[in-house]
């Protein structure tokens, strides 16, 4: 791909994509702008322009991407994004972000994909998250609804009397806490007993009150992508092109909450592996996650044991695609991925420490 296969003539901004591409680290990040407070760098992006119909796409490196762009009339907006994607992201939930960080799932849940009923009981989710604290997570992500693909809805009073019991013992012993909920009165309830992060698959749109009780409560708040709902999610998922569909929703979602009061900074972004989408539409995502740093925001990513794991092996139970799970979660590391949010905190954190070995700031 090359700069002329590129569009020549006016290109609006909200066709314009970037992506980061041919990371570097260690003694070579020096020679690149840095990728969102990590410890790499890029020296080089794929442009991909939303033409009629279809997309096109080329690399170029960042004297060229600013050659070009003066050329289309887009410098300014281009380097306001470069400067975005190189930015460091401010602390989120007083966690640093320049090391990637760990977050360990706690299914309070009899359905669960995964781990359903394994750690339904208050005390055996309490003993849970203790080992996973104890592993090295950094968060403690806490959901009272299954949010696999078919399930039912939970009501939120169900959901808030799995979770809060959990969440207070939890935060009592330490634990930074997100709560996993597109519930307003749940996520009230689990702030009131010590949670401090709100993780929203539905991105604060599931319920009408969930806006203005993130903005009011002043908390950080991890927004994800989904096509449909988890009932009908997997049905028959579509998109033109799904990293920047994606993308589109992400950037508008931000800009909705950053309206309603919610600063760039206490948001997450997280393109939602799995959730309204195929294994090909997965793995276009996976392959862009750099993209989403164009957002401005922290990026977060949820593949642990997904489906689509099994579907590229050989169709193994959701507990045997750890191997799985830890490589992808380090491509996205080598993408510049800030939260990784994983079932298995104890193979995470090991597989991470290799990576900063690797990976030097």
């Amino acid at each position: 791909m090359t700069r002329d296969s590129l569009p020549v003539g006016p290109i609006a901004p909200q066709d314009l994509y970037l992506t980061p591409v041919a990371l570097l680290s260690g003694s070579d990040a020096g020679a690149g702008n840095p990728l969102a407070g990590t410890a790499l760098a890029f020296t080089r992006v794929e442009v991909a322009v939303r033409q009629t119909g279809r997309v096109e796409r080329a690399i170029l490196d960042l004297p060229k991407l600013a050659g070009w762009a003066t050329g289309v009339g887009l410098a300014a907006e281009v380097d306001r994004r470069v400067a975005s994607l190189s930015a460091p992201r401010p602390a989120f939930a007083g966690l640093d972000l320049s090391r990637p960080l760990v977050m360990g799932i706690v299914n309070v849940t009899p359905d669960s994909f995964s781990d359903g009923g394994d750690f339904a009981a208050a005390a055996a989710a309490v003993a849970h998250g203790l080992a996973l604290m104890e592993a090295g997570a950094d968060i403690l992500d806490i959901g009272g609804e299954s949010t696999r693909p078919g399930a039912a809805s939970v009501s939120p009073s169900e959901e808030e009397a799995r979770v809060v019991p959990v969440i207070r013992a939890l935060a009592a012993a330490g634990a930074v806490i997100s709560v996993d909920t597109r519930h307003a009165a749940v996520m009230a309830a689990a702030l009131d007993a010590g949670a401090r992060i709100v993780n929203d698959i539905s991105a604060l749109e599931g319920d009408p009150d969930s806006l203005a009780l993130v903005a009011a409560r002043g908390c950080p708040v991890v927004l994800m992508h989904m096509q449909g709902d988890p009932r009908t999610m997997q049905l028959e998922p579509r998109y033109a092109d799904a990293a920047l569909d994606v993308m589109d929703y992400l950037l508008a979602r931000v800009a909705t909450c950053v309206a309603a009061g919610i600063p760039r900074e206490r948001i997450a972004i997280d393109p939602g592996i799995g959730f309204g989408k195929t294994v090909a539409h997965n793995l276009d995502i996976l392959r862009h996650t750099a993209l989403y740093h164009g957002t401005g925001c922290a990026l977060l990513v949820g593949l642990s044991r997904k489906r689509f794991l099994a579907a590229l092996s050989r169709g193994e139970a959701p507990k045997d695609r750890v191997a799985g799970s830890l490589a992808a979660g380090l491509a996205c590391l080598d993408r510049g991925a800030h939260i990784l949010r994983v079932h298995d905190v104890a193979e995470t954190v090991q597989a991470r420490a290799l990576w900063q070995a690797l990976h030097p700031a």
